[in-house]
Protein backbone atom coordinates (compact mmCIF):
# COMPACT_ATOMS: atom_id res chain seq x y z
CA UNK A 1 0.00 0.00 0.00
CA UNK A 2 1.23 3.45 -0.72
CA UNK A 3 1.61 5.98 1.56
CA UNK A 4 1.70 9.97 1.47
CA UNK A 5 5.34 10.15 0.72
CA UNK A 6 4.92 7.28 -1.71
CA UNK A 7 2.45 9.33 -3.61
CA UNK A 8 4.54 12.56 -3.20
CA UNK A 9 7.78 10.94 -4.59
CA UNK A 10 4.99 9.23 -7.88
CA UNK A 11 3.56 13.02 -8.58
CA UNK A 12 7.17 14.86 -8.26
CA UNK A 13 8.24 11.71 -10.86
CA UNK A 14 5.43 11.74 -13.15
CA UNK A 15 6.05 15.21 -13.86
CA UNK A 16 9.25 14.94 -14.66
CA UNK A 17 10.80 11.42 -14.50
CA UNK A 18 14.23 12.48 -15.93
CA UNK A 19 15.14 14.57 -13.10
CA UNK A 20 17.94 13.17 -10.81
CA UNK A 21 17.21 10.51 -7.29
CA UNK A 22 19.07 13.61 -5.49
CA UNK A 23 16.70 16.02 -7.02
CA UNK A 24 13.44 13.95 -6.64
CA UNK A 25 14.54 13.39 -2.82
CA UNK A 26 14.94 17.31 -2.22
CA UNK A 27 11.88 18.12 -3.50
CA UNK A 28 10.13 15.63 -1.54
CA UNK A 29 12.01 16.67 1.22
CA UNK A 30 13.84 13.18 1.52
CA UNK A 31 17.41 12.01 1.66
CA UNK A 32 18.58 10.85 -0.99
CA UNK A 33 19.01 6.98 -0.39
CA UNK A 34 15.84 6.59 1.37
CA UNK A 35 14.16 8.25 -2.02
CA UNK A 36 16.14 5.42 -3.90
CA UNK A 37 14.81 2.83 -1.23
CA UNK A 38 11.18 4.10 -1.86
CA UNK A 39 11.68 4.42 -5.58
CA UNK A 40 13.26 0.96 -6.09
CA UNK A 41 10.12 -0.62 -3.73
CA UNK A 42 7.71 0.95 -5.37
CA UNK A 43 9.53 -0.41 -9.30
CA UNK A 44 9.75 -4.09 -7.53
CA UNK A 45 6.15 -3.61 -6.22
CA UNK A 46 5.01 -3.04 -9.73
CA UNK A 47 4.28 0.40 -9.06
CA UNK A 48 6.43 2.37 -11.17
CA UNK A 49 7.23 -0.37 -14.61
CA UNK A 50 9.47 1.85 -16.54
CA UNK A 51 10.63 5.07 -18.35
CA UNK A 52 10.27 5.50 -22.16
CA UNK A 53 10.63 7.51 -24.60
CA UNK A 54 7.79 9.92 -26.47
CA UNK A 55 8.95 10.01 -30.08
CA UNK A 56 7.37 12.48 -32.43
CA UNK A 57 5.96 10.26 -35.28
CA UNK A 58 5.49 13.23 -37.64
CA UNK A 59 9.64 13.76 -36.87
CA UNK A 60 9.59 10.79 -37.81
CA UNK A 61 7.60 10.90 -41.39
CA UNK A 62 4.78 9.27 -39.94
CA UNK A 63 1.90 11.97 -40.55
CA UNK A 64 -1.87 9.20 -40.75
CA UNK A 65 -2.79 7.46 -38.04
CA UNK A 66 -5.39 4.92 -38.24
CA UNK A 67 -7.42 3.39 -35.39
CA UNK A 68 -9.06 -0.31 -36.68
CA UNK A 69 -12.13 -1.54 -34.50
CA UNK A 70 -12.37 -5.15 -35.22
CA UNK A 71 -14.41 -7.79 -34.36
CA UNK A 72 -13.38 -11.42 -35.09
CA UNK A 73 -15.34 -14.35 -35.50
CA UNK A 74 -16.60 -16.44 -33.14
CA UNK A 75 -17.03 -19.62 -34.38
CA UNK A 76 -13.18 -20.46 -34.19
CA UNK A 77 -11.52 -21.49 -30.69
CA UNK A 78 -8.26 -19.92 -31.46
CA UNK A 79 -9.41 -17.32 -32.98
CA UNK A 80 -8.65 -14.37 -30.46
CA UNK A 81 -5.15 -15.61 -30.21
CA UNK A 82 -4.40 -16.58 -33.74
CA UNK A 83 -5.33 -12.65 -34.46
CA UNK A 84 -3.24 -11.14 -31.81
CA UNK A 85 0.59 -13.39 -32.50
CA UNK A 86 -0.46 -12.33 -36.29
CA UNK A 87 -1.59 -8.60 -35.54
CA UNK A 88 1.74 -8.18 -33.14
CA UNK A 89 3.60 -8.75 -36.31
CA UNK A 90 3.38 -5.85 -38.27
CA UNK A 91 5.82 -3.18 -37.70
CA UNK A 92 3.20 -0.12 -38.31
CA UNK A 93 0.62 -2.02 -35.55
CA UNK A 94 2.02 0.38 -32.26
CA UNK A 95 -0.96 -0.51 -30.23
CA UNK A 96 -3.01 -3.43 -29.85
CA UNK A 97 -6.00 -3.34 -27.12
CA UNK A 98 -8.66 -6.12 -26.55
CA UNK A 99 -12.60 -5.35 -25.31
CA UNK A 100 -15.20 -6.87 -23.80
CA UNK A 101 -18.12 -5.58 -25.92
CA UNK A 102 -18.99 -5.48 -29.32
CA UNK A 103 -15.53 -4.66 -30.44
CA UNK A 104 -12.99 -7.05 -29.84
CA UNK A 105 -9.99 -5.22 -30.50
CA UNK A 106 -8.50 -2.23 -31.28
CA UNK A 107 -5.33 -2.15 -33.50
CA UNK A 108 -3.62 1.71 -33.65
CA UNK A 109 -1.41 2.04 -36.82
CA UNK A 110 0.67 4.45 -38.24
CA UNK A 111 1.59 5.39 -41.72
CA UNK A 112 4.08 7.74 -43.70
CA UNK A 113 1.28 8.82 -45.77
CA UNK A 114 -2.36 7.62 -47.07
CA UNK A 115 -0.29 5.33 -50.24
CA UNK A 116 2.19 3.76 -47.59
CA UNK A 117 -1.54 3.44 -45.05
CA UNK A 118 -3.63 1.80 -47.88
CA UNK A 119 -0.79 -0.58 -48.63
CA UNK A 120 -0.27 -1.59 -44.98
CA UNK A 121 -4.50 -1.94 -44.51
CA UNK A 122 -4.25 -4.05 -47.92
CA UNK A 123 -1.15 -6.47 -47.82
CA UNK A 124 -1.07 -6.42 -43.79
CA UNK A 125 -4.33 -5.53 -41.95
CA UNK A 126 -6.72 -7.23 -44.55
CA UNK A 127 -4.99 -10.80 -44.58
CA UNK A 128 -4.79 -11.14 -40.46
CA UNK A 129 -7.02 -13.86 -39.43
CA UNK A 130 -10.28 -14.04 -38.09
CA UNK A 131 -11.74 -10.90 -39.15
CA UNK A 132 -15.32 -10.49 -39.26
CA UNK A 133 -16.25 -6.97 -39.31
CA UNK A 134 -13.50 -3.64 -39.27
CA UNK A 135 -13.78 0.15 -38.75
CA UNK A 136 -11.31 2.28 -39.54
CA UNK A 137 -10.90 5.50 -37.71
CA UNK A 138 -8.79 8.67 -38.96
CA UNK A 139 -7.19 10.45 -36.48
CA UNK A 140 -7.32 13.95 -37.08
CA UNK A 141 -5.71 15.78 -33.54
CA UNK A 142 -4.49 14.64 -30.00
CA UNK A 143 -6.32 16.57 -28.19
CA UNK A 144 -4.97 15.35 -24.64
CA UNK A 145 -2.53 12.61 -23.97
CA UNK A 146 -1.29 12.38 -20.20
CA UNK A 147 0.09 8.72 -19.04
CA UNK A 148 -0.23 10.86 -15.08
CA UNK A 149 -2.59 9.97 -12.63
CA UNK A 150 -3.63 11.82 -9.94
CA UNK A 151 -1.73 10.26 -6.97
Amino acid sequence: MLDDMDRRILRQYQAEPEMTVADLAERCGLTQATCWRRLEAMRAGGVIEGLEAVIDWAALGYSVEVSLRITLEKSVARAFDEFLAAAREIPEVVEIQTFLGRVDVRLSVGARDLPHYQAIYRDRILTLPHIADIEALMHIARVKTDEALPV
